[in-house]
């Protein structure tokens, strides 16, 4: 088989299933790599939470989880992996034989849709002022790691439906939080700090990508009993 013609076969969803399932296994289906991976998310949730940290006492408490959203994610995905210790200690198979509850599938699914959409959208918002980033002293930092890092959002968050399922009110619940972030963000102001003043154009490239996140949770999940 051609190589391209391998790489068009990744469109089938059924083929796409079977890598992901593979790569799932290998990340997540053993002890020393499931701690490796447990070990690399708590780094990254550390310094989520110490970038939100001297901002957040401007933020109502109330809406902290909306806000510090990039570290709730992280923390989301934690909790993800926290749950297949279990299964990964007893020695089955983590894409068949993890616990499913509804529960877990609204975890699963929010987990997913957030890591998605706060991976994905330093890709927009730093780049609508790219000059600024950068020129900036520490660019390596505030540019390249910071996109960096966030694409390893996805990465976690492409191996969740793997080991877990959703339900339609889970997706439901999951956009409408995506909505609210936005609201959060763009309507009150509690925006993440950024180098310069967000406008509207940010604001719905944001609610596009959430909605994007919960369509593709959508389409990768398998449904709650299958």
């Amino acid at each position: 088989m051609a190589p391209f013609e391998r790489i068009r076969r990744l469109r089938e969803p059924a083929v796409r299933r079977l890598v992901r399932t593979a790569i799932a296994e290998e990340l997540l289906g053993r002890p020393w790599s499931l701690a490796a991976v447990c070990a690399f998310t708590a780094s990254m949730l550390a310094v989520g939470g110490a970038y939100y940290a001297p901002t957040a006492g401007s933020v109502p408490r109330a809406l902290w989880p909306l806000y510090a959203d990039s570290a709730v994610a992280v923390a989301l995905g934690g909790a993800v992996l926290v749950t297949l210790v279990p299964t990964v200690a007893s020695g089955d198979r983590v894409t068949a034989d993890a616990p499913t509850s509804r529960g877990l599938s609204y975890l699963h699914t929010i987990a997913f849709v957030w890591l998605i959409q706060f991976g994905v959208w330093p890709l927009v918002a730093l780049n609508l002022a790219f000059g600024a980033y950068v020129a900036a002293p520490d660019a390596w930092i505030y540019y390249w790691g910071v996109i960096g890092t966030h694409l390893l959002f996805v990465g976690l968050a492409l191996l969740v439906p793997a080991v877990g399922r959703t339900t339609p009110g889970a997706l439901a619940l999951a956009l409408a939080l995506g909505v609210a972030n936005v609201w959060v963000d763009y309507g009150l102001g509690y925006h993440p700090p950024l180098l310069y003043d967000p406008g509207p154009v940010l604001a719905a490239a944001t609610l596009a990508i959430a909605v994007g996140a919960v369509a593709l949770a959508a389409r990768s999940f398998r449904r709650l009993g299958e």
